[in-house]
């Protein structure tokens, strides 16, 4: 098999004082490869969140090692860690994290500037994305006139318009309905097949599972299962 994208070794992460500390992850083992679209469910509180935002580089874990594209990306100084996640992390986290003052072609042109790319071309290749989410007439609005689910398509579309080598999701299809959601569930799959990236969704959704390679059950800080989807998604329209 390829060598992995993502490999945590026996992450610990705790917060608070010695006098009231608390565990959020107990030593987790995880390694995806390319190509590969894992689920990470499990309830509120059990450290979803914490490890994908440890494996995004936003933050350091306690103990353990987590390589990222071979690279021990949390021991990185921050500007380094900075310029390695513009270029290969793409995030989709719940709440959006917009830039209430850019419209939603300059939200999603940000990545492709960040990494170089013409301002010309960077636009166009985000009035392209928006306009296959059904967006195009959304293209210049202010962004608090936007409903949650068309904020969350747009957050979907800054994620991985530049096309990085893994891209982190938390949430991605809980402010959609069925079909939107199953719309950015098949632009994932769609780039993922595309790109050959690695993508890690949290979640809750159960409408979405057939979309996964693996499914991890994560509870109380630990990696309690794995599986495999036993139904596949329906196939995308053409």
């Amino acid at each position: 098999m390829n060598t992995p994208t993502i490999e945590c070794k026996n992450i610990t992460m705790r917060f608070g004082t010695q006098t009231n500390e608390t565990s959020a992850l107990r030593g987790v083992n995880l390694v995806a490869h390319e190509g590969e679209l894992i689920l990470l469910m499990g309830p509120s509180g059990s450290g979803k969140t914490t490890l994908i935002s440890i494996i995004g580089g936003l933050l350091q874990q306690t103990s353990g090692e987590c390589l990222i594209l071979n690279t021990p990306l949390n021991t990185l100084p921050d500007k380094e860690k900075t310029i390695f996640r513009g270029k290969n992390i793409g995030f989709l986290f719940q709440y959006f994290t917009l830039v209430p003052t850019l419209n939603p072609l300059e939200n999603v042109a940000i990545p492709l500037i960040l990494n170089g790319v013409n301002r010309d071309q960077a636009f166009e290749e985000a009035r392209k994305i928006l306009q296959s989410m059904d967006l195009g007439a959304r293209l210049y609005n202010k962004i608090d006139t936007l409903s949650g689910g068309e904020q969350q398509r747009v957050a979907a579309a800054r994620a991985f318009i530049h096309r990085p080598r893994i891209i982190l999701c938390d949430e991605p299809t809980s402010f959609l309905d069925h079909e939107r959601g199953k719309q950015v569930m098949e632009l994932l799959r769609s780039i993922k097949k595309e790109t050959n990236c690695t993508l890690i969704v949290v979640t809750h959704d159960p409408r979405i599972l057939p979309f996964a390679d693996t499914i991890l059950e994560i509870e109380d800080g630990y990696i309690k299962q794995q599986s495999t989807p036993t139904i596949q998604p329906d196939k995308p329209t053409t």
